[in-house]
């Protein structure tokens, strides 16, 4: 009922899935990332359940393929499942049960992986494929809606749009960017909008976010209503 990519940025660590159906909220049951670790996808009959355990195994330095198979090792459902994962090493594996519903594929690449079910037709997955390695140069969510873009133009799902989702980390344990378009007859145009948006008025507020490093974050007042101001806003913290 899919169609998705995750990527691993080896340049600056940031793990991204991406996915686009033509189902109700795909991105409340198919991505998942972890930082420092890794990202997966789990669609088709989805079992929400795989993408925690393949991380889990992942973070104890199994390779992706292999974690795949143990995770599905228990799930008697494993021929209706298609999941696909990337490590923190680049290395990218799927599995593509062979009871999904045809068109379905996988295409495993370096440091990314793309994988489809229910295509109107093979190119679909190719030309998500062949979009994301085309400009390594662009920033990774950029880089991921370019290609689920090229994939829809390719013919998308078989059965039409509604949902797209698409989640990343970067060095925090929670996620850098995180979108959901749930129901909506254009869920990409919708997600290049929300992106849009995330530069202009979220992205710049990263270095006043509690991190890892400092857990308080930014709490100079007169910095932040001075960032207030220059934005246009005239708000003033009570002192």
């Amino acid at each position: 009922m899919t169609w998705s990519i995750v990527a691993v940025d080896k340049a600056t660590g940031a793990f991204a899935a991406a996915v686009s159906t033509r189902a109700f909220a795909v991105g409340s049951r198919c991505p998942f990332v972890r930082a420092g670790v890794g990202a997966v996808c789990t669609q088709s009959i989805s079992n929400w359940y795989l993408g925690p355990k393949i991380l889990d195994l992942i973070e104890r330095d199994v390779e992706p393929a292999a974690a795949i198979e143990v995770a599905l090792l228990s799930d008697e459902g494993r021929h209706l499942r298609q999941v696909h994962a990337v490590d923190r090493h680049g290395r990218a594996a799927a599995w593509t049960g062979r009871n999904c519903v045809d068109w379905a594929g996988d295409r495993p690449g370096d440091a990314f992986s793309v994988a489809g079910n229910m295509l109107a037709v093979a190119a679909v997955l190719d030309a998500t494929f062949d979009e994301f390695r085309r400009d390594a140069s662009l920033p990774l969510p950029e880089r991921m809606l370019a290609a689920l873009d090229a994939g829809q133009r390719a013919g998308g799902d078989r059965r039409g749009r509604q949902s797209a989702a698409m989640l990343m980390v970067t060095t925090e344990d929670y996620p850098d960017l995180d979108f959901r378009v749930d129901d909506s007859p254009e869920p990409l145009v919708e997600m290049r909008r929300l992106l849009g948006v995330y530069r202009r008025d979220v992205a710049t507020q990263r270095p006043i976010r509690p991190t890892r490093a400092n857990p308080s974050g930014e709490t100079d007042l007169d910095l932040m209503e001075s960032d207030w101001k220059a934005r246009g806003v005239e708000l003033r913290f009570r002192r």
